[in-house]
């Protein structure tokens, strides 16, 4: 009978939550390199370009790949004869007590993103718990542990539905995909569960995405069963999309496409789609009584030779002397460099300004929009020499409700985000001749460095949500929303769509 002591497991867990901040899964680099390695679309490839120089900058510095450090999803299969030392908490409490050590790390404090009373107040638990764990009692005298942070962006991409026993997977799907936008930041893996009923769906669909990536591997030997064929038929056809990396159109939307299945009730089909994005963290461990579990770090000859480095087309931009006229001139897919001063903000500040004018009240001293530019982030604090930690884009369309409001009221000229805008925000930028600017998802660090100062202007009490000012020198965006209401996500996806199609045919 194995013996486990309760603080290995939870120190296990703390040092794993630690070491997947900060370190990409090896299969997943390797997969981002091809995927940059074959790219044609030049947005598209500086794009990856971006995320695989912030991926080596995070594991020589020790910081967030992304900004967004995930809510912790674990996956435990506790052996039947093992027996516990001393323990004082269940498998549940020690998971939390792992979280709350390690996103608490001094040298590598991780954002605190989980709030309680999710309907109503959404309080920030301010140490990442509790986390999500599924706890399973198999055969054996081990632990195994296989953990996740799993980022909000994509999280909220995640579809669901019951079909009937004889509608079609692989067209649901394809249907599923463009709805799911760019916010889960592609390009990254799906994981689909098939079967079971609606919970077991969505729960194989999370579990697959523990699995490595090897789509090369399969394609290479061929499928030898209806998943493998699946898995196959749905990597090709999503990648003919044309949604490409970061929704700018391109070559690859996916890196693999992963499928757990489950039998089912005859009169049901439940299919669900879960997408990991390009911050993908995840861990495997086991604890034999032995001690704590080590991790091995990658070494610098894993990752790619790719710096990225701005193109010599992309135009620098003095946000504190910029006009109106010039951001009239401005085209979707036009690279730009901005330096100066910008506001940050997002859900709970929007909000916030929201009930402060409905009241007829003023914003916070110090808090002017008129003719700046809004980043929506909510940023990592900073430790030892940074003045900010981490600080990459948050997804831009759950701001949509809010930007008639941002560009009519208080005389907001811009707005930098990730990922497509929806009809209504395309209107309200299109009426007010605005503009959207979109930074890579994923490439946080990166983001990070382009940032020389940072003050808390406002709404201090909402944490990482708070208002701060960014300055800013040379930090990347892409044009998404030119002010005639053109939109790159629109128009690039298009375009590679049909030069897929082309090649194909």
């Amino acid at each position: 009978m194995t013996v486990i002591r309760q603080q290995d497991f939870i120190d296990s867990v703390a040092d794993a939550l630690q070491f997947i901040s900060y370190y990409h899964p090896q299969d997943f680099v390797q997969a981002m390199a091809r995927a940059y390695e074959t790219e044609q679309s030049p947005a598209a490839k500086d794009a990856i370009a971006q995320i695989l120089t912030n991926s080596r900058l995070c594991a020589e510095g020790k910081r967030p790949i992304c900004q967004d450090t995930g809510i912790v999803v674990a996956f435990v299969r506790v052996g039947m004869n093992v027996r516990w030392d001393d323990a004082t908490m269940d498998i549940v409490e020690m998971v939390n007590a792992g979280v709350r050590k390690g996103y608490a790390h001094p040298d590598n404090v991780l954002r605190a993103s989980v709030v309680s009373d999710p309907a109503g107040k959404r309080t920030n638990t301010k140490d990442n718990s509790p986390a999500v764990v599924h706890v399973e009692l198999v055969q054996g005298d081990k632990v195994e542990v296989r953990i996740a942070a799993k980022g909000g962006g994509s999280e909220n991409k995640s579809k669901f539905a019951m079909l009937n026993p004889g509608d079609d997977i692989v067209a649901w799907v394809l249907e599923q995909v463009p709805k799911m936008g760019a916010g889960w930041c592609p390009p990254g893996m799906l994981g689909i569960g098939i079967g079971g009923t609606a919970e077991k769906a969505v729960l194989l669909a999370k579990e697959s995405l523990m699995e490595d990536i090897d789509m090369p591997e399969l394609k290479a030997r061929g499928a030898q069963n209806r998943l493998e064929e699946l898995r196959i038929e749905l990597f090709d056809k999503i990648n003919a999309l044309g949604i490409g990396a970061q929704g700018l159109g391109g070559l690859t939307t996916v890196m693999d496409v992963k499928i757990l299945d489950y039998p089912t009730h005859a009169a049901s089909k439940p299919v669900a789609i879960i997408p990991n994005c390009a911050a993908t963290r995840h861990a495997h461990f086991e604890l034999d009584g032995s001690g704590v579990a080590t991790f091995t770090p990658p070494s610098p000859e894993d990752y790619p030779k790719v710096e990225w480095t701005a193109s010599a087309s992309a135009r620098k931009v003095n946000l504190d002397q910029l006009t109106r006229e010039e951001i009239t001139t401005w085209q979707p897919g036009d690279t730009l460099l901005l330096s100066g001063k910008l506001l940050t903000g997002r859900d709970a500040a929007h909000k916030r300004i929201r009930d402060l004018l409905a009241r007829g009240e003023k914003l916070p001293e110090g808090v002017d929009f008129n003719g700046r530019f809004i980043y929506y982030v909510g940023p990592v604090d900073p430790v030892r020499d940074e003045v900010v930690g981490p600080a990459g884009p948050t997804t831009a369309t759950r701001m949509d409700g809010f930007t008639e409001m941002m560009l009519a009221e208080i005389g907001l000229m811009g707005m930098v985000g990730k990922a497509e805008r929806g009809e209504v925000a395309i209107e309200a930028i299109k009426k007010h001749r605005s503009v959207y600017l979109m930074a890579v998802g994923g490439a946080a660090y990166l983001v990070a460095k382009a940032i020389r100062s940072a003050r808390v202007v406002a709404f201090a009490d909402l944490g990482m949500e708070a208002i701060y000012e960014f300055e800013v020198e040379n930090m990347p965006v892409t044009v998404g929303v030119n002010a005639e209401g053109k939109s790159v996500h629109k128009l690039g996806p298009q375009e590679w769509r049909e030069r897929i199609r082309i090649a194909a045919a």
